[in-house]
């Protein structure tokens, strides 16, 4: 059983707790209402994760075997050198994502696009294909990075708020509606006494 309010049991402090109380409730509602869209999201979130993780395997499986094939045909300098040659600018920026109602900061990345450089020092289009595998390989893992750090905020928040919802539903609101029977249990008792004084205090002015 909570433990009650220590406050005087009298009708302005029953109206006052009485008006806690419905406050009390109603934000639980609310606060529960909050959480499972959140869980929802989160799961959503956790299965795109799954996905995108699919994804990044298979482009690996790609990638890194068409490097090695690239770096036996051509030589480890003339790849070195064709790396060297290529250049792209990332631009890395901090995106708003509004999900149940709030706001979560996320980093974007802002990938240009992509170039082939077929003949270029000696380059063939089996060279290309390598970048072309590693270039989607970054674009798979700047979603994942960006999700996931999205899925770190909502997981947070979703603590938070289930800290919330048990506290008003464990702590709070049972501690008011304790109160409240408590201060009409004595007004109750108060009332009876009144009674039960008038009716004897008239019995002896009829005797009288």
């Amino acid at each position: 059983m909570a433990n009650k309010l220590n406050i005087a049991p009298t009708k302005s402090n029953l109206l006052a707790v009485k008006e806690q109380l419905a406050v009390s409730t109603e934000g639980y509602d609310l606060l529960e209402q909050k959480r499972e869209i959140l869980v929802m999201e989160l799961m959503r979130l956790v299965e795109k994760v799954k996905l995108l993780e699919l994804d990044i395997d298979r482009c690996i499986g790609r990638a890194y075997p068409a490097l090695k094939r690239m770096l036996m045909t051509i030589g480890g300098d003339r790849v070195e050198r064709i790396a060297h040659a290529v250049n792209y600018s990332f631009k890395l920026e901090e995106k708003p994502v509004v999900i149940g109602g709030m706001t979560f900061d996320t980093v974007g990345v802002n990938l240009p696009s992509m170039e082939l450089f077929s003949s270029f020092l000696g380059t063939s289009p089996d060279n290309d294909e390598v970048m072309k595998d590693f270039f989607e390989l970054l674009t798979l893992l700047t979603d994942m990075a960006s999700i996931r750090t999205i899925v770190w905020s909502l997981a947070r928040e979703v603590k938070k708020t289930q800290r919330r919802v048990n506290a008003l539903d464990k702590m709070i609101i049972p501690q008011d509606r304790e109160t409240v029977a408590y201060i009409e249990s004595v007004l109750e008792e108060r009332d009876r006494e009144n009674v039960f004084v008038l009716k004897a205090l008239k019995h002896r002015q009829e005797e009288k």
